[in-house]
Order: C-alpha cells, then structure tokens, then sequence
C-alpha cells in the first residue's frame, strides 16, 4: 500500500506490503514485515553493499557505476549469496544505505532473518525477504548516527555477544594445512610467557574435511595438543567446518542421507575449496543434527577445546530441498543453536564465511572479510573477495558498525619478515585495523621473528589504544591520525567527497 513517511524532517514516498502502519522508534521507522520500496528522492547516490557472508564484498559503489560484486560463479557461490545475484543491479543482504549530496544517509536493514536482500537504482530503494520476514527498520540522518541504530534493533531481537578473544594465535598463515605435532609442540612452548590468550590450530589436522578426527600427522591425537596448550598457560583453539563434507571424505561415503539435496535428488555443492566442490548437511534432519552434536561434543567437551573457529559456515544455508520446509537462514541458525547448546556459554565461537543476522546470538566473533594474505594486491586479480590483505581492509571498515553486536574479526596482523611480501605501512595499517576493533590475532611462529620483530609484537600486544572514530575511513589511536582512504577508496569514488 503506497503512504508517505516522515522521517528525519524529510517526506518519503513507501509502498509497504505489509499491513501493520510504520511506527516510530528509536532512531528511525520500523516497517511491517514483507517487501518495501521507497522512493529515496537522491538520484546518483553512493550505495552501501553488504555483503552476503564473511567474504562476500562490502562497500560503497556510485549507482551510476557497476555493481560491486564477485564476478566468478565458482567463487561467488563460495563467498557469496548465487540466488539473487544480478550483474546489472546492485544488490546488497540484510541492509542497503544511499548517500545524497548532503552526506547524509538513508538506510533500509532487515530485522531478522530468512535471506532479506535489498537493491536500488536512481529512484526506488527495495528490500524483501525470501520468505516469510521480519520488519525492517528505516533511518535517515548521519552515517554513523543510522547504522549504529540499526545495530541497536538487531541486538534487541536477535542478540549480541560481549564476550572477547583476547590474543589469539593461529597456526594458518605459518603453516596452511602442513601442520603436525611435532612442529606445533615446538610453537606451543615457544609461545608460553608471551601475551597471548588463545591457541588456535588451523586445517590441517582432520582425516578430512567432513571426518573429524585426527590424522596421522597427529599421532597423539587432539586431545593430547589441547592439554599442551593449556599446560602452557593458553586457551586450546580449533579450527572445524561443521557444516560441510568433501565428497571423497568418509562422511560422504558412508552417510550420504546426512546431505542436502536439489530438486533432482542430487547433493549439493554448496562451494569451492580444497580443489573441488563442497557438499552440505541438512540441518533440518534430525539424523545430521545428531551427527553435528556428536561431532562437536568430541571437539568441545570430550578434547577440550572451548574456542572454535566456525568456517565455511555459510553453507548450512545454501539453497536446496531440506527435510522441513523452513527458511534456509532458519536452517543455518538451528544448526548454530546445536553447536552453542553442546559447547556451552563458555567456548567461544567464532564465525567465518557466516552470514550475519543468523548468526547474531550465537557466535561470539565474525569474520569480516576474506583471508588476510601476506600480499597486498595481485596483478592476476581484483577478486573482491580473494585472499588478500587489501580486500581484508576493505571489508573490515564497511562491517565496523557490527562491533556493538559481536566482536569483528580483521585476521590475522603480520610482524615477521619471512614469507612476507607486506611493506611496513601495509603492515602497520593491518595493525591498527586489528586495534580499532579490538580483535588481534598473529600466525607468526616465534621462532620465525628475529630479535626486533619479537619485542614488536609483543609491545603491540600488551598496549591497547584509546581508539575514536573521525570519519569513514579516519580514525585516532591514543590521538594519532590513522586514514584508510587511500587504500580503500576507489578513484570513481574520491571525485565525490564524503564525511
């Protein structure tokens, strides 16, 4: 039904599908539940994309230019939303935002899951979900002003997490998936008495990406390596992505009724890794919860491990034909709901490669962007999503406003010399990222660092600055100017100045 809105002094033209009128609320309108179109009145404005999952690109692109968007269909269906994608249109998940030539903002965003999307043009701003819905919220006034509000409703409906990481290592960067025993014994003593809090063990360890248990490499087993970790004072972390089976794993072979299927009864591939295509469980049969709880029982509450690296996590909602009829954000959170009830309040959970709304209560942490590579850019590519320490930097400063829902997950920050193509200032950017929002993690093994890289780190990691925000890309550390813009903005962008 069409209507007009005020808000923000400002008269807006809506057609609201749903019957329920618009109330006023803090800081904004909140619309009733189904599609939403409104007449923004801004022409040529920036838009704001949010992507669909932890690496899905996030940013803000002129409606006159091309959508900002993953153009590979392989790695879009990996790290991004393939139903709705359109290469003509920008779309964004969850929430959208215009910026006019005032610089002020108006934003759409989806109050609950179930695959809200939003896309816009030079008149109409459109949200509407896959099924069912939620109410949206609508606010217009400063960028940081509406989107913290934003985040305020989605906190009171769907929950936040306060707790934090602390000081994480991770043995990825170091090692990828060549990690055994042997070399992470060594890493684990040669940690102790540094300030870290957490040790998190990467892929690498698992028979195979859906068989959860320790491979040969590993002849002690995972329980052995936690009680390592916490001898030396730490916190045992784990790298797992329960959602998931390679089709060679056992898993696949033995208990393909466990797998989500298409329309012809096939499994699906829910993305790309590891040289092939990955299938998904269906988190709406009763046979694959029972296998999830098992499976994360045994790494929890059986090895010990209590804080868990969730990747791939995006897949438990790829579209397909569940046992129930449910949303498939629906599914997704059920299977979150399994893997917070069987670990307990206390394991921290770490999303990657997770859409956010769904996850919201659950998770402690999310990923922000994709893997932060020791390589700045690369010729080869301008994947938006590929891993690369730029693309990290761009993705983590457009998902900030998440940071009073949960902690926002930058990776890793890099100190050593070694294997490390990263020039100081990309380095030190990275750095400060980490301290803006508060999650810092280091995949450099000790002994890697010489004398200068060591006490570096370990200065970094005992000094927490006061951080203030100054714009969108500006920031102040203990009153020391930090300004992404240059290694964020696009050229298209900077003709159009912003806050």
């Amino acid at each position: 039904m069409a209507q007009l809105l005020e808000l923000d002094g400002r008269t807006l033209a809506a057609e609201l599908e749903g019957g329920a009128p618009p109330q006023t609320v803090d800081g904004g309108l909140l619309l009733p539940p189904g599609r939403a179109a409104v007449l923004h009145g801004l022409g040529d404005a920036l838009f704001y994309r949010h992507g669909h999952n932890s690496w899905s690109p996030c940013g803000w692109r002129r409606l006159s230019e091309a959508p900002l968007r993953i153009e590979s269909a392989e790695r879009r269906l990996t790290a991004d939303d393939t139903v709705w994608d359109d290469p003509a249109r920008h779309h964004s998940s969850a929430v959208a935002a215009l910026q006019g030539a005032d610089g002020r903002v108006l934003l759409l965003g989806a109050l609950g899951p179930d695959v809200p999307r939003l896309t816009a043009d030079r008149d109409i701003l459109v949200g509407w979900y896959e099924r069912d819905g939620a109410p949206w919220f609508l606010a217009h006034g400063d960028e940081q002003e509406v989107f913290a509000a934003y985040a305020r409703h989605l906190g009171e409906r769907l929950g936040r997490s306060r707790k934090r990481a602390g000081n994480v290592w991770c043995s990825w960067y170091a090692y990828y998936e060549n990690i055994t025993e042997e070399q992470l014994t060594k890493d684990i003593a040669a940690l102790r008495g540094l300030p870290f809090d957490v040790v998190q063990i990467d892929d690498g360890w698992e028979r195979a990406v859906g068989d959860w248990e320790a491979n040969d490499k590993f002849p002690s087993g995972m329980r052995a390596l936690a009680d390592r970790i916490r001898d030396a004072g730490l916190r045992p972390g784990l790298w797992i992505a329960p959602f998931i089976v390679l089709p060679g794993s056992r898993t696949a072979r033995e208990r393909p009724e466990l797998l989500l299927r298409d329309a012809a009864g096939e499994p699906v591939v829910a993305g790309h890794n590891w040289g092939t295509g990955y299938f998904a469980l269906d988190l709406t049969l009763p046979a694959a919860q029972h296998h999830l709880r098992e499976t994360v029982h045994r790494v929890s509450r059986e090895w010990g491990y209590t804080y868990l690296k969730l990747d791939f996590a995006g897949a438990g909602a790829a579209p397909g034909v569940r046992s129930l009829d449910t949303g498939r954000e629906a599914a997704y959170r059920t299977g979150l709901q399994i893997i917070r009830e069987t670990t307990g309040p206390d394991t921290y959970l770490l999303g990657s490669g997770a859409p956010l709304l769904p996850s919201l209560g659950l998770v402690d942490g999310i990923r922000s962007g994709p893997d932060v590579a020791p390589l700045w850019e690369h010729y080869a590519t301008r994947d938006p999503s590929d891993a690369l320490a730029r693309n990290a930097v761009v993705n983590t400063l457009h998902r900030l406003w998440q940071s009073t829902l949960l902690e926002v997950d930058p990776d890793v920050v890099y100190f050593r010399s070694r294997l490390n193509l990263l020039t100081d200032q990309q380095q030190g950017l990275l750095r400060d990222l980490a301290d803006i929002c508060g999650f810092r993690a280091v995949s450099d093994p000790p002994g890697w660092l010489r004398p200068d890289e060591l006490e570096a780190m370990t200065a970094y990691l005992t000094t927490r600055p006061e951080v203030r925000r100054l714009g969108r890309y500006r920031f102040a550390l203990d009153g020391r100017e930090v300004d992404f813009t240059a290694a964020v903005t696009p050229e298209s962008e900077q003709r159009y100045p912003i806050a």
